[in-house]
């Protein structure tokens, strides 16, 4: 038993989680409530959080509903259970369909489910007329072709399931297009190890410059601008919250927002709507049933006072949520990229990045002894900075600023022997 255990309350179980940002945010939130944090994972090695902040873990297969009310169950035995959450897109619906089972509080478990698979979430947005980007279901690489070609290149591919960019690319031809659906349904696992559906995307590219809406139910609380890596990938490498976009514009981008949760039967706690405001106005690109991730409700709270990991605890746990307190107006999030591969043997200047202008948080995704690859998906993030300013434009200077004192040393692999010539 940890010390944090011996201090009393109910427990607050999450299934799974980010491994960085929101993920030990929730963690920290749970306990500021005198909640007692427990992390429902199968690998808890996966987050380095969790030995750093003394987080009592349970080991199960949590991609198993019945494994995960059980072990639920349980902690209602041992000291009380106050709700289940995730920070992870991943296990959301399992959280919210384990709170249910056991009386607790929970959104709709099965329409999270349904917004998951983005096949299902594009047909119900395009019944009810939520404008979204023209889209075909395959599961055979000359079927993604024919669908590329009938919406006409550049497309978008990307798995029915998925998130953090895993697997999403823009083709810009008929080749792309082959070559990418060829590795994307060759592919049996994700990333976590579960099996992969069969099918993928084939979406139009819409052009415009992206944005999220981060609803709680049914109310707005703020538009996010973000900044998109080098295509034809789609990895996040920054925020600025709020938006810095005209009031109407940001108003289309939210009412957008909230056509959709109503066309998928959400509206129950938080969600993170990407869209792209295009030539003819805001576009859905996705409806994610979940808090968002890349640090932006640390943003939010900088900027706005609000504090949405708060927010979703205290919904999970049938707590009564906290009012809005000062914000600072204007907040940015910058990533820090990994860019080669190696073992990581050092992490340096974080204190300086902590104490830099503006800035009031950092995370680091990784450290010494892992090893870190090239994805180009979020895990290439290693790590992030979070920087108020007087308006969005210092925001993101003072946070990218900070970022770039940051050093990650790795230690590159070695090169394959070339031979010796006998």
């Amino acid at each position: 038993m940890t010390g944090h255990e011996r201090t009393g309350g109910r427990w607050l179980a999450f299934v799974e989680s980010n491994t960085t940002g929101t993920g030990r945010e929730f963690c920290a939130a749970a306990r500021a409530r005198g909640l007692r944090p427990v992390l429902l994972t199968r690998d808890p090695g996966r987050y380095v959080y969790v030995e750093q902040d003394d987080i009592d873990t349970r080991l199960l297969d949590t991609g198993d509903l019945a494994a995960v009310v059980d072990c639920c169950a349980g902690l209602v035995l041992d000291g009380g259970l106050a709700g289940v959450a995730s920070s992870s897109e991943y296990f959301v619906s399992t959280a919210a369909r384990a709170a249910a089972k056991l009386g607790l509080p929970a959104a709709d478990g099965d329409a999270i489910a349904r917004c998951r698979d983005k096949e299902t979430q594009g047909a119900a947005l395009a019944a009810a007329g939520v404008p979204v980007p023209a889209c075909t279901a395959v599961g055979e690489v000359a079927d993604a072709v024919r669908a590329a070609d009938g919406i006409g290149h550049p497309v978008v591919l990307k798995p029915v399931l998925g998130s953090g960019s895993v697997g999403v690319r823009l083709c810009r031809d008929r080749d792309e297009t082959r070559r990418w659906a060829d590795e994307l349904l060759s592919r049996s696992t994700d990333e976590r190890g579960n099996p992969v559906p069969t099918r993928i995307l084939v979406q139009e590219a819409v052009e415009g410059p992206e944005f999220s809406v981060e609803t709680f139910d049914n109310a707005v609380v703020t538009v996010v601008a973000k900044h998109i890596g080098p295509r034809p990938y789609f990895v996040e490498t920054g925020h600025e919250v709020p938006a810095p976009v005209p009031d109407a514009t940001a108003a289309a981008l939210g009412d957008t927002a909230l056509r959709a949760l109503a066309a998928l039967g959400l509206g129950w706690g938080a969600a993170h709507t990407e869209l792209r405001m295009s030539a003819h106005g805001p576009v859905v690109i996705e409806v994610n049933p979940r808090l968002a991730g890349g640090m932006i409700p640390v943003a939010v709270r900088a900027a706005l006072g609000i504090d949405l990991v708060d927010a979703v605890i205290a919904r999970a746990a049938g707590q009564s949520r906290t009012p809005a307190g000062p914000g600072r107006r204007h907040a940015a999030v910058r990533f820090l990229r990994n860019e080669r591969e190696g073992l990581v043997t050092g992490i340096g200047g974080v204190e300086a990045a902590q104490t830099a202008p503006g800035v009031v948080a950092v995370a680091i995704g990784t450290a010494p002894g892992r090893t870190v690859r090239v994805t180009n998906t979020f895990q290439d993030r290693l790590g992030c900075v979070v920087a108020t300013g007087t308006d969005g434009e210092q925001a993101g200077h003072r946070a990218a600023a900070a970022a770039r004192l940051i050093r990650i040393e790795l230690e590159e692999p070695a090169l394959p022997d070339e031979g010796v010539a006998g």
